[in-house]
């Protein structure tokens, strides 16, 4: 069985649909909460081998938008985005669907069909 982890916060309404989704089509997953659980130095660098450090970071989100200015742009490369998101993992785009040989970062109804035919 391939393990496939869906990566968010509880209440973020992507990755409920995510969730909600895999549920409906009985495909297994675990949830890692970024809040609560966090998100160590070698699962970020994974995910930034396989996606840009720019699709992961948030810019979007609340959490960027409490940030400074000067903080926001101080983030520059993937090494400054990697030392922000390790320090306030709120900043990753969510959700971050992690099988073994893929990463996925978002969520849309046809990119989740097409992973699980």
């Amino acid at each position: 069985m391939t393990e496939v982890v869906v990566f968010g916060i509880e209440n973020c309404d992507q990755v409920r649909k995510a969730r909600a989704w895999l549920r409906a089509r009985s495909i297994e997953h675990r949830f890692h909460d970024l809040r609560r659980d966090g998100l160590d130095a070698q699962r970020l660098s994974l995910w930034l081998g396989r996606v840009p450090w720019d699709s992961l970071l948030n810019r979007r989100g609340l959490a960027w938008r409490r940030l400074d200015a000067a903080r926001r742009a101080a983030v520059t490369d993937q090494t400054s985005a990697s030392e922000l998101m390790l320090e306030e993992p709120l900043l990753v785009k969510r959700p971050v669907l992690q099988m073994p040989d893929q990463i996925v970062v978002g969520f849309s109804e046809m990119l989740y069909a097409g992973l699980f035919r």
